[in-house]
């Protein structure tokens, strides 16, 4: 827009005074070619009269003009009670420079004062088919150094997306501005350190989950040898089913974390929803077959959302799960759009009686359950949902209805449309090169 723009005033700045100067260059110019045919004209007279020869229509015809570049004329000439004239008389508005010679006759060519114009006009035409090529060439100028800037910049807003959820993006080519180039290199060396970082603490968490692992599980045996030990002791019964109690809510605690750990964030990417979806219906199809319950998958292919495969696999299924032990009827699954921000909601609903009132405010909260569960799947789905900048909520209680928003993936900003998968692009050449 900025270029147009100075093309548009730099064309109207220079075009409107060069199509007035020149237009008026050539009404000037016709002026005085008028005047010359009229002087000339003039002079021929006079060397006639000098010779005592007539003057004739056919000495008038040559000063008609029209077949030479001048304009059609209409010639008059008046001297001592004679009136010779040539060409056709002009209807309407006539321009003309007369003079009288020293014989005293009066020498008159006459134009058109709108074929004057109409020849003005050409010059200001000429002017404006060039002012058009200009601005076509400013625009085309425009286009070519927008996209030269625009690339470089779609591909940094892509790797600082995932730089911000912990992924490593591919490395870009310089694109030969040096500004995008500073930003794409300190881009690249953050990611070098996020990557190295995530990698210490996932591996800390793993370490510190198999380390306590060991001496919880050993903790456990303890416990259980005491209360074999005292059979017919029943307080000594009590606090070692208590202690084997905490000690195993201990471990689901470490195992969550390190779940956790392995699953949140760090790895959202443009995810082809129909392909996540296929996986689940292809698993829990058979199951919902099996009670004579149905599962539908009404999602259109052309569906990208930003995740986590696997967390929002997990999501997914926790959901279906969910509507398969506490729902009833056919089993839908949808995706659609959802508000001008391109976020994209996939609902799960089905034909049960729905969430209880008293229930549904506290239902993603760990160990609430209707009684048929743990009540830790749908608070992990939560979590997870919200680990890749989404969100997880009971939208609607009878029947119910379940919604995971989560950010769309706009067509500028799809890294499969920007750059296929694979390939390198330099936005300085239109090359394409494999990695």
């Amino acid at each position: 827009m900025a270029t147009v723009s100075a093309v548009a005033v730099a064309v109207i700045l220079l075009g409107l005074p060069l199509a007035l100067i020149g237009a008026t260059l050539v009404r000037d110019n016709e002026i005085r070619s008028l005047q010359a045919r009229t002087s000339e004209l003039g002079r021929s007279i006079e060397n006639r009269l000098a010779r005592d020869e007539q003057i004739t229509p056919d000495l008038l015809e040559r000063y008609v003009g029209g077949d030479d570049g001048n304009l059609t004329g209409y010639v008059q000439v008046f001297g001592v009670g004679d009136k010779i004239t040539a060409g056709e008389p002009i209807e309407g508005r006539t321009e003309s420079r007369p003079i009288r010679t020293q014989s005293n006759w009066i020498v008159q060519i006459e134009v058109s004062t709108w074929a004057l114009y109409l020849r003005s006009a050409q010059v200001v035409v000429l002017v404006v088919a060039a002012a058009v090529v200009a601005f076509g060439a400013g625009i085309v100028m425009a286009v070519w150094q927008a996209n030269r800037l625009s690339a470089p910049l779609v591909y940094l807003a892509a790797s600082a997306e995932q730089l911000g959820s912990g992924q490593v993006r591919p490395r870009i080519e310089p694109s030969g501005v040096e500004e995008i180039d500073l930003v794409a290199a300190e881009l690249g060396r953050s990611s070098d350190r996020m990557a190295g970082r995530l990698a210490a603490e996932r591996q800390f968490a793993s370490d510190a989950s198999h380390q306590l692992r060991t001496p919880l599980t050993a903790l456990s045996m303890r416990l259980e040898e005491i209360a074999m030990a005292a059979p017919e002791n029943p307080e000594v019964q009590e606090e070692a089913r208590i202690s084997l109690e905490q000690v195993e809510r201990l471990v689901r605690v470490v195992d969550d974390l390190l779940s956790r750990s392995r699953t949140s964030g760090g790895t959202t990417e443009a995810v082809h929803l129909v392909e996540v979806l296929q996986q689940q219906e292809e698993e829990w199809g058979p199951t919902f077959e099996a009670q004579g319950r149905r599962l539908v998958i009404d999602v259109s292919d052309e569906i990208h959302v930003l995740a986590t495969p696997g967390a929002l696999a997990q999501v997914l299924a926790t959901l279906i799960e969910n509507s398969l032990k506490h729902g009833g009827g056919t089993t839908t699954v949808r995706a659609k759009q959802s508000g001008p921000s391109k976020a994209m909601v996939i609902t799960v609903t089905d034909e049960g009686a729905g969430v209880p009132d008293d229930l549904a405010p506290r239902i993603f909260e760990r160990e609430v359950t209707s009684g048929k569960g743990t009540g830790l799947g749908l608070a992990l789905a939560r979590d997870l949902a919200a680990a890749d900048g989404g969100r997880l909520e009971l939208t609607q209680r009878q029947p119910p209805i379940f919604s995971v928003f989560l950010a769309g993936v706009p067509r500028t900003m799809n890294p499969d449309v920007v750059i296929p998968r694979g390939v390198a692009i330099s936005s300085s050449s239109k090359r394409r090169r494999s990695w």
